[in-house]
């Protein structure tokens, strides 16, 4: 486990709750501590830690990994960093695009046109973990003359299908 300065600063905040709260049951000086230093690890990691993972929208960064990509649509957005800070796809052509990260899942549209362009191809990413996260992570590959000129995240809303 890695100590931070962030989680050297909330294990603090949280042994100053314990303390306070069984200074309340108990004024003896020797066993508020002796009892804080014993509760403290147990309440950041079964109270404070998930508390704090629910409500922000931090997840495991990856490599990218071709087999990763395909084996698990739903966690790709765990890779897309990887994939848009490196240079993997920058001017790959459709066919190296299409032997990394598969088949494109739709195309995107083009106004001019009218109609889909087969120029700019999605990717689902999946969904960020969080409590209050309601969009799904897309990626949009934009070629030009056969080549990857522009890889763009966006955001698109989950719906569901209903059973009617």
């Amino acid at each position: 486990m890695l100590i931070t300065p962030l989680f050297v600063l909330f294990n603090g905040i949280v042994f100053v709750l314990v303390l306070l709260f069984i200074n309340t049951i108990d004024k003896r000086k020797w066993l508020t501590v002796l009892l804080s230093i014993v509760l403290t690890p147990l309440v950041f990691f079964y109270a404070f830690y998930p508390f704090i993972n629910i409500f922000s929208n931090y997840h495991h960064q990856k490599y990218f990994k071709t087999e990763a990509w395909m084996e698990k649509p739903a966690l790709r957005y765990e890779m897309s960093d990887h994939l848009m800070a490196s240079d993997t796809l920058k001017n790959m052509s459709k066919k190296e695009v299409q032997q990394a990260l598969g088949n494109y899942e739709w195309l995107g549209w083009n106004m001019d046109l009218k109609a889909h362009d087969n120029n700019i191809w999605n990717y689902s990413l999946g969904i960020e973990p969080g409590a209050f996260n309601s969009n799904k992570e897309c990626l949009k590959i934009v070629f030009k003359n056969n080549k990857v000129v522009s890889i763009n995240p966006f955001k698109e809303a989950v719906k569901f299908e209903t059973e009617d």
